[in-house]
């Protein structure tokens, strides 16, 4: 289940609060509200469950409620608790935690009381125990049980506005005059007392009244404030104000952190592609600068956590086994979020960076200062200039830069991106459109379609521009250079719509999956590439998985080859093999004897091949919710899953399938010309693998199936 149908996010914008006095009936109704209100939560003030608190705001909803959002949110890993405006609720409060499992029951006191648009109103939640009983304007609203959560004692816990968690799912414009949190359940008789912008008797764990020109928590508990997506939020007039773009974080004092696998892996965690395990969620995950320095691979990834985008960076001797660095390159440390970037060399061998600096509107530079890259430089500016020596009138985004011969080229991404160029990587001169006047007409994009994650490098005799386009995904151009301007021959898509995108409204694509791709050399030259598996159809767990690292080659019949990156051979175990296996029509044989839900199996098809064959995996016990890789002699796709990567055979030729289960994620290489990854929704203990054809028979000339070591740990289990 999508965790959209039961979480949303939202933000609001609370102005002064009144309380208006009802006559006549509604009179009775609150004064029996509040008597049931006294029954409810009288006496619970004094001691504490480790999970008692109270959570109060006073909100202004601005628009129409269209999604569910949070007012704020309190965090601890992966914990979290808020108060939540809900669609599916018809625009009433209800309170929210990070699982479905802790919520038990709620019991609706006043089933009718919705949230005024355009007014203040003061929302409460106080958690008693396992209770929690919800307010508006001193009404009880709800009543719900759950196994709450400690989120107060710790070091490491922060505080959303206008939204429940980390992530990117739009958020609805508010005002929030005051806002604060206890460390106790108040009585009904505390919370009237409360008054915005007042101190009450009782101290607050946190306290914000948005008074001043600065953003203060006035406890001193939280002293880091900072923007999600880079748009600040504005303080006016005693309140702040949200638009349906900007989210605060309010964060403990800073602490580098560095990431690590937990010791209990969770059953549903892949077990040999890089992930991140926290603190914080790679969400989005791109992968980012990478590097082979003094003896080691070196890779980052975006995450974000209380203070903004992150880069994690993690090591390796070979691609696979990796550890983790602490995070330096955070916004409390450089200024700014970190976004898309690569890495470089610079004439001198030195390490350098270049990326976007999210919530700075500019592009940066950087180099590292130790063997290890965990010293960085401060960061420098990339400002482009004309001819005349003034600031060029571009855009700043994700930024990529190359060399050829003595020249530093850079460009700034986004639609029909722009081009500079530097020989010190100091000055800048700006050279105008990165992408020919000739751009062909005929390569199935517009020199419109948005360049993003962008990472330009010589391959074969051609360049590659390697990036994605937010509507498409991941994809590639290969071309050359021509008057200081990059001309395409060809383009080509690394990742396909899974179809349901029409349906949705959406630019065609619902569940971008490939995504975000960075390469590097490795120490003996080959051409290396990862990518972010963004899934939001069928999520695997945790977050920021990277694909498998896939090799790069152009030869000289200028086809490219994907191939799985040698180095994973060395995950292998426990071998199965099997030569000469006939496979007749509609009469499928099933692979019991392969097991386990971590495994690589490779399986050769000999020519002449049947016009309709493939592989079935992770079915269930009957055979059924499984996954189909489809192929044929005269097919231009394969069919895998619910995508259709492009894929044709030449005449006579043979068919080798490689396939990589981790849990629920299934990667397919064929025959080195094509590669393709997909949730399934099911994680299985066994991968159920069955082989069928549909006419002719399929002569299977060699099989061979391994189970797959962890890469966090060795263990073979």
């Amino acid at each position: 289940m999508k965790i959209s149908l039961l979480f949303g996010y939202m933000v609001f914008k609370p102005i002064s609060y009144r309380l208006r006095s009802p006559i006549g009936l509604a009179r009775i109704g609150f004064i029996l509200s509040a008597l049931f209100s006294i029954l409810l939560i009288s006496n619970c003030t004094t001691k504490n469950f480790n999970t008692d608190k109270t959570i109060v705001a006073w909100v202004k909803v601005n628009q129409e409620n269209e999604i569910s959002n949070a007012i704020l949110s309190i965090h601890d890993g992966k914990y979290f608790d808020a108060i939540n405006l809900s669609v599916e609720e018809n625009g009433k409060w209800i309170v929210v935690n990070e699982q479905i499992n802790r919520m038990v029951k709620e019991k609706k006191v006043k089933a009718e009381v919705k949230v005024p648009k355009g007014e203040y109103v003061k929302v409460a939640a106080v958690y008693k125990g396992n209770e929690i009983y919800l307010f508006q304007n001193g009404e009880l609203v709800s009543k719900s049980f759950s196994q709450n959560r400690d989120l107060l004692n710790s070091d490491n816990n922060y505080v959303l506005f206008g939204m429940e968690k980390l992530g990117f799912d739009p958020v609805l414009g508010c005002e929030i005059e005051d806002a604060r949190i206890y460390d106790k359940a108040l009585t009904l008789k505390q919370l009237y007392s409360l008054k915005p912008s007042e101190p009450s008797e009782i101290e607050p764990y946190a306290w914000w009244d948005f008074e001043g020109s600065e953003f203060k928590e006035k406890t001193g508990r939280f002293i880091n404030h900072n923007a999600m997506f880079g748009e600040f939020p504005q303080l006016i007039n005693g309140k702040l104000v949200l638009d349906n773009r900007e989210v605060l974080i309010a964060a403990k004092e800073f602490k580098l952190e560095t990431p690590q696998w937990p010791e209990q892996v969770p059953n549903d965690w892949l077990t040999y592609h890089l992930a991140h395990p926290g603190p914080g969620v790679a969400l989005p995950g791109d992968p980012n600068p990478a590097y082979f320095y003094k003896g080691r691979y070196h890779l980052h990834y975006i995450y974000q956590n209380q203070f903004g985008f992150n880069y994690a960076h993690v090591s390796s001797e070979d691609m696979v086994n990796w550890k983790w660095h602490p995070t330096v390159l955070t916004p409390p440390v450089k200024g700014h979020g970190m976004y898309s970037g690569t890495g470089f060399f610079d004439e001198k061998g030195t390490p350098y960076m270049i990326y976007h600096g999210e919530g700075s509107g500019k592009n940066w530079l950087m180099y590292g200062l130790d063997d290890n890259l965990d010293q960085w430089s401060e960061p420098r500016p990339v400002i482009a200039k004309t001819a005349e020596g003034k600031e060029a009138d571009i855009g700043y985004w994700d930024p990529d830069l190359w060399k050829i011969e003595d020249t530093y080229y850079a460009l700034s991404g986004g639609h029909d991106p722009d081009l500079m160029r530097s020989a010190d990587l100091k000055e800048w001169k700006f050279l105008g459109k990165l992408l020919h006047d000739d751009f062909p007409e005929d390569l199935g994009v517009t020199r419109e379609e948005d360049i993003s994650c962008a990472n330009m490098f010589k391959i074969g005799d051609k360049w590659m521009l390697l990036c994605i386009s937010h509507r498409l995904g991941a994809r590639y151009y290969l071309g050359d250079f021509k008057d200081e301007k990059y001309l395409p021959e060809s383009h080509t898509l690394m990742n396909w719509s899974d179809g349901k995108g029409e349906e949705e409204g959406s630019d065609g694509v619902s569940d971008i999956l490939y995504f975000a791709p960075e390469s590097m050399l490795t120490k003996d030259g080959r051409r290396v590439m990862w990518a972010w598996l963004a899934s939001s159809n069928n999520p695997f767990n945790p977050t920021g998985v990277q694909a498998l690292p896939r090799e790069l080659e152009l030869p000289d019949d200028g086809i490219l080859r994907v191939k799985p990156l040698k180095e994973l051979k060395s995950l292998r175990y426990d071998q199965i093999a099997k030569e000469d296996i006939t496979v007749t029509s509609n009469n499928p044989i099933n692979l019991s004897e392969i097991t386990g839900d971590a495994l690589e199996v490779e399986i050769t098809f000999k020519s002449p091949l049947p016009q309709e064959f493939g592989v079935n995996l992770l079915a269930n016990e009957k055979g059924n919710d499984g996954l189909d890789i489809v192929m044929g002699k005269d097919k231009n796709t394969i069919e895998f899953a619910s995508i259709n990567p492009p894929f044709e055979l030449n005449e006579g030729e043979d068919l080798t399938l490689r396939i990589f289960i981790d849990k629920n994620l299934v990667e397919i290489f064929a025959n080195d010309r094509q590669a393709a990854a997909y949730p399934h929704k099911y994680i299985r203990q066994n991968p159920n693998i069955s082989i069928f054809t549909n006419d002719s028979n399929l002569l299977i000339e060699g099989l061979n199936a391994w189970k797959m070591k962890s890469i966090y740990d060795g263990r073979t289990d």
